[in-house]
């Protein structure tokens, strides 16, 4: 699969995969190239001899987060977030996820946590970007 910038990732296959980090580095390089696809593929088997491996449901949240296929991702988002409340990465992306689903209400609380814990001046705009647009509707309600 091509990414924008004309870039094809080479078909990687890893018959009989057991290295979990060398899954966890190439789907890492894969998701950075804007190749989703590829990075579930060699997460799978990951995934299934370490179901509960935190760093690699964070990679498949971010694949299936780039791949618009936001019920997985919301899946693997609520996993990491119940893993650990304090994972800012994943907080700001299930607040992401539900922004992009226009359930503002729904995004707002892990939008402001995650721009609370990392002062990130990104999450702060996410914040007020939500806010913005629930005042909106409440304005068209009125």
């Amino acid at each position: 699969m091509e990414n924008m910038d004309g870039y094809q990732p080479p078909k990687i296959i890893f018959p009989g995969q057991r290295d979990i980090a060398d899954a966890y580095r190439v789907a890492w390089d894969l998701l950075h190239a804007d190749a989703p696809e590829q990075a579930l593929e060699i997460l799978a088997p990951a995934l299934e001899a370490e179901p509960g491996n935190v760093g690699l449901r964070s990679l498949r949240a971010w694949a299936y987060f780039q791949r618009a296929q936001l019920d997985k991702a919301r899946v693997e988002l609520e996993f990491l977030v119940e893993a650990d409340p304090t994972d800012v990465w994943a907080r700001h992306t299930l607040g992401r996820l539900h922004e992009r689903k226009s359930e503002y209400a729904a995004a707002l609380p892990h939008l402001r946590l995650a721009a609370a814990m990392s002062g990130d001046p990104d999450h702060e705009r996410a914040v007020v970007r939500v806010e913005r647009m629930l005042e909106q509707l409440a304005a068209r309600v009125n």
